[in-house]
């Protein structure tokens, strides 16, 4: 039950017992409503406006005093140059994992050639409207 989102439960018992177990223990209703806040930070609308989102949560989450709270918002603060990156620019892995083969096929077909600006010419031909 913790690990589903409200909206997922499937019968009103599984509601109201997710309240009665979120009633009695004040720190596990803490990190519930601080994973759902972690979930919204995955869409904002500008990266500036993630940014300022993340340190409110990071901010809540050391607030909070639950030790193993603030111990993944710990490991968690590392990473959010990369987390920005996908807001910024909003790729899949596979689509970046397509991109860089299609460079590689590139890349063996002008083994030799010895003008590099020919190479970036033929990669910015596959790939046109990206600068």
């Amino acid at each position: 039950l913790l690990l589903r989102n409200p909206q997922n439960l499937k019968t009103p018992e599984q509601q109201v017992r997710l309240e009665d177990l979120l009633a009695a223990n004040q720190a596990l209703m803490t990190v519930y409503l601080m994973k759902a806040e972690l979930k919204t930070l995955w869409a904002p609308s500008t990266a500036w406006g993630w940014r300022s989102a993340w340190q409110q949560w990071l901010r809540h989450a050391h607030e909070s005093q639950i030790p193993p709270l603030i111990q993944f918002a710990k490991r968690l603060k590392g990473y959010w140059r990369g987390i920005v990156s996908r807001v910024r620019w909003p790729m899949h892995t596979g689509q970046l994992e397509g991109i860089n083969n299609r460079i590689k096929v590139i890349k063996r077909m002008a083994y030799g050639y010895r003008d590099s600006e020919f190479f970036f010419m033929k990669i910015k031909s596959v790939f046109p409207g990206n600068p």
